[in-house]
């Protein structure tokens, strides 16, 4: 565990909004994840075929592509949940599997499919896990405080998670994300199954967070959404980058980012395969 001070915070850390949620940024030039060769197949299926990557710190950063390109066992494998079979991972400039107790101690993860202790409250769930992480207990009182009032959490922070909603599952997950206060949050589909208002206040935590100089890598198949949020992105298809870079640079002459990432990766709009569904509407 990083050294931390009275308040929690790691060694050179510093407040950057006034609800105490920031980030740390790395050494100039590096960048906040860099991936080498990373493989992992299952059976003789490759789900992930040699990627490598350079996400910049500070930034807002999509990894995006179609269902099954890749993208859940790309983020399983940088934030050690996944053992890949070749390549290496460095975030904020430590290996992730030489050295996984600095890395993790500087990065929050939102997983698909999130398990969490749902047999405690909301609240209970933030105290145990700031402690967990060497939190003192005033600093976890004050940031889960901070953090149930601004994801709309504190009318139901006695309720056990098991009874929270979707919405609500995912904003406390969130919230345990940035406890701590990570250098890079991951977050795979964090909108997936979440309604409209959910959305939009986890969509202003996160641009908080990024604003504060933080960096956020988050996966998605919703490329207006990823327009809409990222300033940086990298397309996945097959279990390989297809581009990345800065989102104007990968978008290009397209006229949108969906518009670019089809051409990436090879489908076009419409029907692809030129059949006509000759029965389909128009009444009986």
């Amino acid at each position: 565990m990083a050294d931390q001070g009275e308040n929690g915070r790691r060694s050179g850390e510093t407040d950057r909004t006034a609800d105490g949620i920031a980030g740390i940024s790395g050494e100039p030039g590096t960048p906040a994840v860099r991936v080498r060769g990373l493989w992992k197949t299952f059976g003789e299926q490759p789900a992930v075929a040699g990627i490598d990557l350079d996400l910049p710190a500070g930034r807002f950063i999509g990894l995006v592509g179609p269902n099954g390109a890749g993208k859940t066992t790309t983020l399983s494998m940088i934030t050690g949940l996944l053992r890949p079979d070749e390549g290496t991972v460095e975030i904020a400039g430590h290996d992730v599997w030489r050295d996984p107790v600095a890395v993790k101690s500087r990065i929050g993860v939102l997983p698909e499919g999130l398990r969490l202790f749902e047999r405690l409250s909301g609240r209970e769930l933030l105290t145990y896990l700031g402690r967990l992480r060497g939190l003192p207990g005033p600093e976890v009182e004050r940031r889960a405080d901070q953090l149930l009032d601004l994801l709309d959490l504190s009318g139901s922070q006695s309720k056990l998670v098991v009874d929270y909603s979707t919405g609500m599952r995912k904003k406390i997950g969130l919230a345990a994300a940035l406890l701590h206060n990570p250098e890079v949050l991951f977050l795979d589909e964090p909108f997936e199954g979440v309604d409209p208002v959910s959305a939009q206040t986890i969509r202003g935590v996160l641009e908080r967070f990024t604003d504060s100089g933080a960096t956020v890598v988050f996966s998605s198949h919703v490329m207006e959404l990823v327009e809409s949020l990222c300033d940086w992105v990298a397309v996945i298809s097959a279990g390989r980058i297809r581009a990345q870079g800065p989102l104007a640079e990968v978008r290009g002459d397209a006229p949108s980012l969906q518009d670019a990432f089809l051409a990436l990766v090879g489908a076009s709009r419409g029907n692809p395969q030129g059949h006509d569904l000759d029965w389909l509407g128009g009444g009986r």
